[in-house]
């Protein structure tokens, strides 16, 4: 078999025609939530800009929180971006007038519907909370906007009440409503019957807004999605508030690869994304980050050097170029004959299979750990196809 993902590919199923599920990204609303993180305007430019290029349907933004906020959101509008910016705020109407002063075409509204936010935030009643949906949707379409919607902790309110707010909502004219686990407490099956629940009563298109306090957010968005979303919201790395959200990185991936949705992504751009949050927030991703992190395509294991060297995809599902990433080979204690081999082929020793081990040996006899990483870039890697192949023809 050519194609090394053919099996899990089967188990996978794919549908015939795969539906296509858009992105928006909130590194500009939600990532700004995360603790230490405060962009510049110029810098909020620039994020905005290439998003864009990488190809995001939505970039979220809130004009609210600050002058600063606000200048940037009119800036960022007026680039005539081909995403959609959508500008967020409360459910007030004068939020939606501050969206309205910066020309904004598409704005968000969010209200806290469980009890506790009722309650204990917001302080106001069931009836009053639907007005206030109501007349917010119903202001935005009579100023000529579209309209998202989101019902804040929806996964945690009363089941009835949450349908009623999102029929109500539907009857004024809702562009979209988002479903949010807002405190990340949901279990797969938990969200695909809480989005179903939904989406079985309404036509509005649905967005997912998930949290990942316990881990889940990645789960929990793809499960949205096979229960009626067409659309993620991520950031860059996933900051966030608390724990933050999917990262744009592993939606992106995971979207092209294992959703085969017809987006239109710059994949090679996602390890630059990511360098850049790192440069304007000083927040390095963790080393085994999927796809951008330094070790999502590090080898270390002797028989997984010894594979990766013959044959990468043996334990690379996806190309490290694909994402903007790059190979690295670690030698030291684990590195086994063939890694042995290959660090003296690199550093131009000769040597023979008994050399190879007798250096194996020694490297797990010095108990010293990873001793060296190689990047194995473009040179490194011809001249090691290279001499597998001459050593097949040997």
């Amino acid at each position: 078999m050519n194609d090394p993902n053919y099996y899990a590919d089967k188990y996978n199923a794919y549908e015939d025609t795969p539906k296509r599920i858009r992105v928006l990204d909130s590194t500009l609303r939600e990532g700004e939530q995360h603790p230490g993180v405060s962009f510049s305007i110029k810098q909020r430019i620039q994020i905005a800009w290439m998003l864009d290029y990488f190809g995001v349907d939505q970039i979220e933004i809130s004009p609210i929180v600050s002058p600063d906020h606000k200048e940037a959101t009119k800036t960022i509008i007026k680039q005539g971006l081909r995403a959609d910016i959508v500008s967020h705020g409360r459910a007030l109407t004068e939020d939606i007038d501050i969206s309205l002063s910066c020309d904004a075409k598409w704005v968000a509204a969010y209200l806290g519907i469980s009890d506790i936010h009722l309650k204990d935030k917001l302080r106001i009643t069931k009836e009053q909370a639907l007005e206030r949906a109501v007349k917010t949707v119903s202001y935005a379409k009579d100023h000529g906007l579209k309209i998202r919607f989101t019902v804040e902790d929806g996964s945690r309110a009363e089941p009835e009440f949450l349908l009623k707010i999102c029929k109500a909502i539907q009857e004024v004219g809702v562009d979209r409503i988002s479903l949010p686990d807002t405190v990340g407490i949901m279990r797969p099956i938990g969200m695909y019957n809480f989005v179903k629940s939904i989406h079985s009563e309404i036509d509005t298109p649905l967005d997912v807004h998930v949290h990942n306090d316990i881990g889940f957010a990645l789960a929990n968005a793809f499960s949205a999605c096979e229960a009626g979303v067409d659309q993620i919201h991520t950031t860059i790395d996933g900051i966030g508030e608390r724990t933050g959200i999917p990262s744009l990185a592993e939606v992106a991936v995971a979207l092209t690869y294992l959703y085969k949705s017809p987006n239109d992504f710059r994949l090679d751009m996602l390890a630059d994304l990511s360098r850049l949050i790192e440069q304007y927030t000083t927040i390095k991703p963790y080393d085994s980050k999927p796809i951008v992190g330094t070790s999502a395509y590090k080898h270390k294991a002797g028989t997984h050097l010894a594979a990766i060297l013959k044959n990468p995809a043996a334990y690379e599902p996806i190309p490290p170029r694909v994402v903007g990433n790059h190979r690295t080979i670690v030698f030291g204690e684990l590195a086994g004959k063939t890694g042995a081999g290959y660090l003296m082929s690199l550093l131009g020793i000769k040597h023979d299979n008994e050399t190879a081990k007798k250096v194996a040996a020694g490297l797990k006899n010095l108990r010293m750990g990873d001793v060296l990483d190689i990047p194995l870039e473009d040179r490194l890697e011809r001249k090691i196809i290279n001499e597998e192949k001459k050593k097949d023809i040997d």
